[in-house]
């Protein structure tokens, strides 16, 4: 790509570069299926925009099929290089909520992936599409008890539990199907990941998942309480192991790399305490992707070879066998596999102040 200039423009954002040639496509933002016809037009996999937009109107979602596959069999292919070695079992999770049709829950499956609902509505999509419930993984911080009672009757894989009371509703509406739901908990590992607050989901101060952080008065955290509260159930549910996830839009693995190593500990503490070891560890997804030129997305080998040096060094002072290890990788499957279509309507040049301008471009979306 040739060499970019700032804008010199007063109003522009930091991070905006004008490429020499303002015809190009910055690779680290426009992936492999986008091009430019002759006449200078986008294309998606060799269709112009303009014929999508014709054809379906817009605005409209324009999914290239070839490239949402190939990024989630290239998350799959990753983890398992890198934590094979280790024996330990890998299972890959795609995040519908970043996207989700039937026809993209049966391309995540088809390439080897579960599908991660995180309600009523994502999980309905998923069986329609043909996922079978066992694939299925169901999350939420307020799950109905309709909810609950779908995700049991389809018999799906996993039910993250989010909160105490979660664990006594799901526990009740299990006996009455004379069944044992699959339960991870959901942990907060009071990590702040480096992205915006709103999208930020493992510090101490938001509504997702149950803190590692014991009480000021000596009590259990309440993570260790949920598990309690599980095992004390155990007619009714089946605790299979610990989730978390730091947040959404990540770039830098520190975060990571701290709420790995807590969850494990935590895990140790179970172990200690009741005799168990927890099977699986879910570490969720937050990988972040390029928007921007200024956005440096780590490759995902990189990311899984960073993992796997970390669970090597707990592997070697813990008497536990290895746990199994799920991901949730979302956006960073759908985000560069995709765009949105608009067509522009309304174009406005205002004066901010004396010689300087801001150009308004309206389009058929939000």
């Amino acid at each position: 790509m040739s060499e970019d200039t700032v804008t010199g423009h007063p109003l522009a954002p930091a991070w905006l570069r004008v490429p020499h040639d303002a015809a190009e496509l910055d690779p680290a933002v426009f992936t492999g299926q986008y091009a430019r016809d002759a006449s200078g037009c986008v294309t998606v996999d060799g269709i112009p925009v303009t014929e999508l937009a014709q054809r379906h109107g817009s605005p409209a979602y324009v999914v290239s099929e070839r490239t949402f596959r190939s990024r989630a069999r290239r998350v799959r292919e990753a983890f398992d290089a890198a934590l094979e070695p280790l024996g330990v079992q890998v299972a890959v999770y795609y995040a519908s909520k970043a996207l989700l049709c039937t026809s993209v829950a049966r391309w995540a499956v088809a390439e080897g992936l579960g599908i991660d609902t995180a309600s009523g509505g994502e999980l309905a999509v998923a069986l329609a599409a043909g996922v079978p419930g066992g694939r299925i993984a169901l999350h939420g911080n307020n799950k109905s008890a309709e909810e609950l009672s779908a995700a049991l009757d389809a018999g799906v894989g996993r039910i993250v539990v989010d909160s105490l009371p979660e664990v006594e509703l799901l526990a009740t509406l299990a006996r009455q199907r004379g069944t044992r739901a699959p339960v991870m908990l959901r942990v907060t590992p009071g990590v702040h990941a480096s992205t915006h607050e709103f999208i930020a989901t493992a510090h101490e101060d938001q509504k997702f998942g149950l803190s590692l952080h014991a009480a000021a008065d000596g009590e259990d955290s309440p993570a260790l309480q949920a598990v309690a509260a599980c095992l004390a159930q155990d007619d009714a549910l089946e605790l299979r192991g610990l989730h978390c996830h730091i947040g959404s839009q990540i770039f830098a693995a520190e975060g990571f790399a701290q709420a790995a190593e807590r969850v494990l500990a935590l895990r140790e503490t179970v172990a200690g305490r009741w005799g168990l070891a927890l099977p699986e560890i879910d570490l969720g997804g937050g990988h972040g992707v390029a928007y921007t030129a200024a956005d440096s997305a780590r490759e995902i080998t990189d990311i899984a070879g960073d993992l796997a040096s970390l669970l090597a060094k707990a592997l070697e002072t813990s008497q536990l066998p290895a746990p199994h290890l799920s991901f949730e990788p979302g956006r960073y499957i759908a985000g560069p596999s995709g765009c949105t279509v608009y067509t522009v309507g309304t174009v406005k040049t205002v004066t901010v102040s004396p010689g300087v301008q801001r150009r308004y471009v309206s389009v058929d979306g939000g």
